[in-house]
């Protein structure tokens, strides 16, 4: 296993977000026992939005049922309001609509319940380096699904859009690489670069792009066809 810190200053923050008490608090203690810190939990979605914001975690384990406020919208309300803001959804439901609106709303990530104490743990790690984490079988239905956005016709007065920025070719070859939904660490190892090197371009291409976080970044992608390169 990885070491917590992963290339970050002191253990990765983690709060989680779930309406059964003892699921909560077993899950809250396997990640604090496995070197994560876990700073807040909350068992409403209201009560997530309120203590996410005062203890401000990397990463928000969360459940989409909760009364309150749904998690769909305690995702949307965080992200918003804080774009780095990691959230790894972990539900029992492996409905593709909830997957999807889960996507949508923000989540770098969706896990099931079912998932081992060991994948929940590695799955917060990438999580929190900006990985997208999905249970086998929903990776590929949530890249379908930016294929199906990018055909849509683009929003009215596009033909005035500035001309696209110029990305350098190590830029555009990792773009092409997240687009067909390589994880950072496979980009890395394809690549020959480091793992650190790969969200540098990343986060540079997201800053000349204009864009908030890899949900975008990859319709991007996909809406120019650098998937199919």
């Amino acid at each position: 296993m990885t070491d917590s810190t992963d290339e970050r200053q002191g253990p990765i923050k983690v709060m989680v977000v779930d309406d059964h008490p003892m699921w909560r608090d077993a899950v809250a203690r396997d990640l604090a026992e496995s070197g994560l810190d876990v700073v807040a939990t909350a068992g409403d979605g209201e009560q997530a939005v309120r203590r996410a914001q005062a203890v401000a975690p990397d990463v928000l384990v969360l459940d989409l049922n909760l009364p309150a406020k749904p998690g769909v919208q305690v995702c949307k309300e965080l992200v918003a309001a804080n774009p780095a803001l990691r959230v790894l959804v972990l539900s029992a439901s492996g409905e593709h609509a909830d997957v999807l609106e889960a996507v949508k709303s923000g989540a770098t990530g969706y896990l099931l319940k079912s998932a081992s104490t060991e994948e929940l743990i590695d799955a917060v790690r990438r999580t929190a380096v900006g990985d997208p984490v999905f249970t086998p079988g929903l990776a590929g239905l949530v890249l379908g699904e930016y294929r199906r956005l990018a055909s849509e016709p683009a929003p009215t007065g596009s033909a005035d859009e500035p001309k696209a920025p110029q990305l350098t070719d190590r830029e555009t070859e990792v773009l092409r690489l997240v687009a067909k939904g390589l994880s950072y660490k496979q980009i890395a190892e394809r690549l020959v670069i480091s793992h650190r090197t790969v969200q540098n371009h990343v986060q540079n291409t997201l800053g000349k792009l204009q864009l908030h976080n890899r949900v975008e970044l990859v319709r991007y992608a996909i809406e120019r066809g650098l998937d199919d390169e």
